[in-house]
């Protein structure tokens, strides 16, 4: 009977336990607070509830007997405060709250023995090796910083220099006889002795053939009267008897205008013009000849026309 009696008080103190470790609230009239959960595992949470009043306990006041208190929010529906409570050590508690005290229960994990359990301490950061793409992409940064760097320099040095950032590539001059030639047909489109302005188109007619002098076989002509210039081209290597005379004819019709007053007549005008231009073309250096152009002349191959 005896036996029968302690296990029935045994298990009415189970379920007794068990309605307590679900319960979900846990009210504590005299100071309006509100637990979820009187008995909960080692390092699990619950929550406290505090109904709005003009003081709130904070988590230093609600930290006691190995009950810590991690969190706390205000509910913005009801003005209640919240408290998330923890424990990390196995037992009962006495959870003080200010004049009140609760008892707590820390159950500890089921089948977990840490006394014969080899704790170890945390690992150190395993250091793993730097790929070829990591190692590229910091070559790759760096060899970008640097033309960064030196493009600052370039452009630094330019401007100090005085000197354009780009220098754009120009076209090659043009030969000598190429630009007389372009101006004495420009010349001949002004038609200045049809206007009346004969000086002034011989003048600028015996100029241009006095600065190609000049520029191609370095002759002085514009500081040169018409008989030193003669003179000078007759000892050129340029020199050709058609185009002496044709020079001549040119300078001599000039001066004849310019300081005998002397008014030449149309077909005169023009003939400087033609004589001009034949001078000009007659006494252009010839460009030197090609490699291809010297094969082709010697070539064993080229048939012989003689008989």
């Amino acid at each position: 009977m005896k036996r029968y009696l302690t296990a029935t008080l045994f298990l009415l103190s189970s379920l007794v336990a068990q309605a307590q470790d679900t319960a979900t609230t846990v009210t504590l009239p005299h100071y309006k607070y509100k637990l979820d959960s009187t008995s909960f595992l080692i390092g699990d949470q619950a929550v406290l509830t505090i109904e709005p009043s003009t003081l709130f306990p904070t988590l230093e006041d609600l930290t006691n007997n190995d009950i810590v208190a991690v969190r706390q929010w205000i509910d913005s529906t009801d003005g209640s405060l919240h408290t998330t409570i923890t424990s990390f050590e196995e037992g009962e508690h006495w959870y003080h709250i200010g004049a009140d005290s609760l008892l707590l229960t820390v159950r500890d994990v089921a089948g977990v023995d840490t006394t014969s359990t080899n704790i170890k301490d945390i690992s150190d950061i395993l250091r793993q090796p730097y790929t070829f793409g990591e190692i590229a992409k910091v070559v790759g940064i760096i060899l970008a910083i640097l033309a960064i760097i030196a493009a600052a320099i370039y452009v630094v040095y330019r401007i100090k220099s005085h000197k354009p950032l780009i220098t754009i590539p120009q076209e090659p001059p043009l030969p000598p006889d190429t630009r007389a030639l372009n101006a004495l047909e420009v010349l001949r489109q002004k038609q200045l002795w049809q206007q009346g302005k004969a000086k002034e188109y011989h003048t600028e007619l015996t100029d241009i053939v006095r600065n190609y002098l000049e520029e191609t076989y370095h002759i002085q002509s514009t500081e040169m009267t018409s008989d030193q210039t003669l003179d000078a081209f007759h000892n050129c290597p340029a020199y050709k008897e058609e185009a002496y005379g044709q020079l001549r004819q040119i300078l001599q019709t000039a001066d004849m205008v310019k300081f005998a007053k002397s008014e030449p007549l149309p077909y005169q005008h023009d003939l400087s013009m033609s004589q001009t231009v034949d001078f000009v073309k007659a006494i252009a250096p010839k460009p030197a000849p090609t490699e291809n152009a010297q094969t082709d002349s010697t070539d064993p191959q080229t048939p012989n026309t003689q008989q």
